[in-house]
């Protein structure tokens, strides 16, 4: 993964407070970590950051669209992805990403890179499974579903029914004592 200088945010420069800084996340944020999970993004990213005396507080947003493919039909749709994430930044010897919501840089930096936090945030948010909205409510019409309906396993209730008929009335007389007690 190459180094993005757009989401190098540059902190010793920056006054005390809160500072917001937007990107727009595209297909080619993602090809540069080698992530072809979906063919097309359009996602906005919102970072506030709380600068204080000691430390860093980033807040992300994110809220967007993925085009991917539905796991039942292989159609491609738009699939609404949002998330947020809190992390905070410490300084100290040497650089420290173990924990999800602390990062500590080593004292001489200067500079935060927040496109891995980024990436992360909004892979996360995408669902293991991806089903097209048209297959939830029944207004797709494609070829694989209409295989799959074809194909669809239905009950046969005329033999139900008819094998309630062949039932030996003794059966039912049995079935009575079981719910007179």
């Amino acid at each position: 993964m190459k180094q993005l200088n757009e989401f190098l945010i540059p902190f010793v420069g920056l006054k005390l407070g809160k500072h917001q800084f937007e990107y727009q996340i595209s297909k080619a944020f993602f090809d540069s970590f080698d992530y072809d999970e979906f063919e097309s993004s359009d996602i906005k990213v919102n970072v506030v950051l709380d600068k204080k005396s000691t430390m860093l507080e980033l807040k992300f947003k994110h809220k967007g669209t993925v085009h991917v493919p539905c796991d039942l039909t292989n159609e491609m749709f738009d699939l609404p992805v949002k998330g947020e994430v809190k992390l905070v930044v410490q300084f100290g010897e040497a650089y420290n990403d173990d924990n999800d919501e602390l990062l500590i840089l080593p004292h001489g930096e200067h500079q935060l890179d927040v496109s891995q936090i980024i990436y992360e945030m909004i892979a996360l948010s995408i669902p293991l499974r991806r089903v097209h909205p048209g297959v939830k409510d029944g207004t797709l019409d494609s070829e694989a579903l209409r295989k799959l309906n074809e194909l669809r396993v239905e009950e046969k209730k005329a033999e139900k029914n008819k094998q309630e008929e062949n039932i030996d009335p003794r059966w039912d007389e049995l079935k009575k004592l079981l719910t007179d007690k």
